[in-house]
């Protein structure tokens, strides 16, 4: 291997010891992470800082992550097809009950939301593009965990599962009995699980041979998105999903396709 792949490999490796848990780190901290000396991660992240990838606190002198890496991912996701493709049909959705919705994919244990398009009410979920939440505690992880192999679930649940909320799922045994009923009924729910109050119902993007792609959720508050409400919903949402894959893979075959109107069927 040169010394310049090296080098690069070493900056990547200090720009993935950044997470949710961890958006910010020393120096010190880093260099334990990547098993690295600590002159070596200072001339990285002299590097990494003047190309704006990472951000220093002065005050701190803590490192996070720049606004470099912020432009590139806006850059990614406005020629990501299936966002482009998916927007519509997202918005359209969103007509139809008034509730947030939003159109994410798995990453190993998280969901990141590509696109959000929120309600037109005024007491609404905030969310964000970009956003990254915990999928075993999320409508959107659990409808795209519902058609992954039980080996690669085990994996995600294996990282732990912190209780976000008295809800939060704490029992693996009755997890994989949330996904078999999300097989079954098409959509997942989430109940409070990763926040008081807020209430979600997802169904998942399949590809021609059944493999998630990605997950269409509605979420809002609880007095508004109630179980019974949610039920109702649901078939619509599946709806989108399922409309969706199919603009999806006919664009694929060059044949793009406008949205029809939802039916709940």
């Amino acid at each position: 291997m040169s010394e310049s792949i090296r080098a690069v490999e070493r900056a990547l490796d200090v720009l993935m010891c950044f997470s949710r848990q961890t958006p910010q780190l020393t120096m010190t901290q880093i260099a334990e992470q990547v098993g690295m000396h600590k002159s070596t991660v200072h001339r990285l992240l002299g590097t990494l800082e003047r190309k704006r990838f990472v951000q220093r606190d002065p005050a701190t002198g803590l490192y996070r992550l720049g606004l470099r890496l912020l432009q590139m991912a806006y850059l990614t996701l406005e020629h990501n097809d299936l966002r482009r493709l998916a927007t519509p049909f997202l918005r359209r959705l969103v007509e139809s009950h008034r509730e947030t919705v939003d159109l994410s994919v798995l990453e190993d244990a998280d969901i990141i939301f590509l696109e959000v398009v929120e309600s037109p009410q005024r007491v609404k979920l905030a969310a964000a593009v970009g956003q990254r939440l915990p999928a075993f505690a999320t409508a959107s992880g659990k409808a795209i965990m519902a058609h992954m192999a039980d080996e690669a679930v085990g994996r995600i649940l294996e990282r732990g599962m912190p209780a976000y909320t008295p809800l939060t799922p704490r029992s693996v045994e009755l997890f994989y009995e949330d996904l078999r009923q999300a097989r079954e009924q098409g959509f997942a729910l989430s109940v409070e699980e990763f926040e008081d109050g807020i209430n979600a119902v997802a169904a998942p993007i399949l590809d021609g041979s059944g493999r998630p792609l990605a997950a269409v959720a509605t979420a809002g508050p609880t007095y508004r998105l109630t179980p019974e409400r949610m039920l109702e919903i649901g078939s619509l949402v599946l709806a989108t999903a399922r409309d969706i894959a199919r603009e999806f893979e006919m664009a694929a075959h060059q044949e793009p396709r406008s949205p029809e109107p939802l039916s709940a069927g």
